[in-house]
C-alpha cells in the first residue's frame, strides 16, 4: 500500500475514501484530463478492496464530472475539470475550444462541423486529441470532419486594406495562404490517423460564396460552439511590410456553448445552428481549391 493508503489505519478505505485519493490525483495532475482511468483490477489490488468498492468510487467520480462513461468494457477516462467547462461562462476560443475538442473525442464516433476563415484554431484544438490517437491512448472508431471556409475567389469582407487600396490583393493573398495552409494541415493531420492508428476518417472542406460573420463548431451533434468575429483595425506585418487592415483575430473571439442535454433553449440553438450548416453544406457550398 501507498502512504494515502496507510493513512486510513490500515484498515480497508471506504468507496468514499477511495474516490477522494482518486480525487485528489486529478487535482493535483496524477491523473490528466484525456487519459485512461487505471482499471478496476488494477484499483482493487492497489487499495486491497473488493471491486465493489471500486466500483462505487468511479459511480463517485462520474456524478462528480471527473469521469466519462467507459466504452465498450474499456476503463473510463479523466473528463474535464468543471472549472475548464466554457458554458459556465463564455471564454475566448483559444481557451474556451480546446476542452470542448478534447471532450468530443471521447466518443467512439466524433464529429466536428465547422464554419471559419481558417482551420487555425480548429488546428490548435486538435494538437491534444490528435497526440493521444498517436499513442493509443484515445482511440474512436471514426472521425468525421467538415468544414466551410470562403471561397478563395470571394471579395471578403475582412480581413481587408484599411487605408491604401493598392494593398488589397496582398492582403487577400495573405489571407488565402492562411487558409490554405491551415485547411491542408487540417486535413493531412487527420488521415493519416487511417494509416498509423486504423481509425476511420473523413475530412471535407468545402467553400462558401460569402464571409461568414461568425464562427461556428458543432461537435458530435450534441453542442454548438459560437462566437461573433468582432472587426477591428489593425496593423499586420505581411511580406515583411506594416499593413493597416480590417481583420477580426478568431483566437480572441468571446465562444459561447450550448448544449443540446441542457435548457429548452439551447437544444433549440444546437438543432438549428446544425441545420444552418447542413443547408449550407448542401446548397451554397461548393467544392474547395487548397492549392496556393
Amino acid at each position: 500500500m501507498t502512504h494515502e493508503h496507510s493513512a486510513l489505519n490500515g484498515t480497508q478505505p471506504s468507496h468514499r475514501e477511495v474516490a477522494d485519493i482518486l480525487t485528489e490525483r486529478i487535482r493535483v495532475g496524477r491523473l490528466r484530463a484525456g487519459e485512461r482511468m487505471p482499471t478496476q483490477e488494477t484499483l482493487t489490488d492497489e487499495f486491497g478492496v473488493e471491486r465493489r468498492v471500486i466500483r462505487q468510487a468511479l459511480e463517485l467520480l462520474r456524478e462528480a464530472g471527473l469521469l466519462t462513461a467507459g466504452v465498450r468494457g474499456a476503463p473510463a477516462r479523466i473528463a474535464l475539470p468543471r472549472e475548464a467547462d466554457p458554458s459556465v461562462e463564455p471564454q475566448q476560443t483559444a481557451a474556451g475550444l480546446r476542452p470542448r475538442v478534447m471532450e468530443a473525442f471521447q466518443a467512439p464516433h466524433v464529429t466536428i462541423d465547422a464554419i471559419c476563415l481558417t482551420a487555425e484554431s480548429l488546428n490548435l484544438a486538435l494538437a491534444d486529441p490528435l497526440q493521444l490517437m498517436r499513442s493509443g491512448q484515445v482511440t474512436p472508431e471514426s472521425v468525421t470532419v467538415r468544414l466551410l471556409l470562403p471561397s478563395r475567389d470571394l471579395d471578403i469582407a475582412f480581413p481587408r486594406a484599411a487605408e491604401d487600396a493598392a494593398d488589397e490583393r496582398k492582403v487577400h493573398e495573405h489571407w488565402l495562404s492562411l487558409r490554405n495552409s491551415h485547411g491542408q494541415v487540417l486535413r493531412s493531420s487527420l488521415r493519416a490517423l487511417r494509416t498509423t492508428r486504423g481509425i476511420d476518417v473523413d475530412v471535407t472542406l468545402k467553400a462558401l460564396p460569402f464571409t461568414p460573420p461568425v464562427k461556428l463548431y458543432l461537435l458530435n451533434g450534441s453542442e454548438a460552439l459560437f462566437a461573433y468575429y468582432t472587426v477591428k483595425k489593425r496593423e499586420e506585418q505581411i511580406d515583411d511590410t506594416p499593413t493597416v487592415i480590417y481583420d477580426a483575430l478568431g483566437s480572441d473571439s468571446w465562444l459561447f456553448a450550448f448544449d443540446r442535454d441542457g435548457e429548452a433553449r439551447d437544444e433549440a440553438f444546437v438543432i438549428q445552428s446544425q441545420a444552418w450548416f447542413d443547408g449550407l453544406w448542401g446548397t451554397l457550398a461548393s467544392d474547395i481549391t487548397l492549392a496556393g
